[in-house]
């Protein structure tokens, strides 16, 4: 699905995704990413849903954003409890929906200014 984000200047917005694959600015991403609101897209290590671990949310919390949108796959999928305690620690929130619900609403919190990080699950044919 093409996504048309209002952009701010600097701000990373998604402009696309399909089963496998995301597109964040200019580039397509055929791997789980984690997309803070502005900076450098990070290879997220995560070759599917169950193979996070807590280390994988720490390294999203490092980013210190107020708010993390997680995109599970293609369906939605809610992580355990133990695996979020680096967020929790930090205060910062998370809203778990599927990956194209997860796009939109990145972009529309980025375009809002918010400090958001969108981390994405993304596998083959997912």
């Amino acid at each position: 699905m093409k996504l048309h984000p209002d952009r701010l200047e600097g701000v990373n917005a998604v402009f696309g995704h399909g089963p496998g694959e995301i597109s964040v600015n200019t580039t397509v991403y055929r791997h789980s990413v984690i997309v803070p609101w502005v900076g450098e897209i990070i290879d997220w290590q995560v070759a599917g849903f169950e193979q996070l671990t807590a280390d994988h949310f720490a390294r999203v919390a490092a980013l210190k954003p107020e708010l993390v949108i997680f995109g599970s796959g293609p369906r939605i999928r809610f992580p355990a409890a133990a695996l979020m305690r680096p967020l929790i620690e930090r205060g910062i929130g998370l809203e778990t929906m599927d990956t194209g619900a997860a796009c939109r609403t990145y972009n529309v919190l980025a375009a809002e200014g918010r400090s958001v990080v969108l981390a994405a699950v993304l596998s083959a044919g997912t």
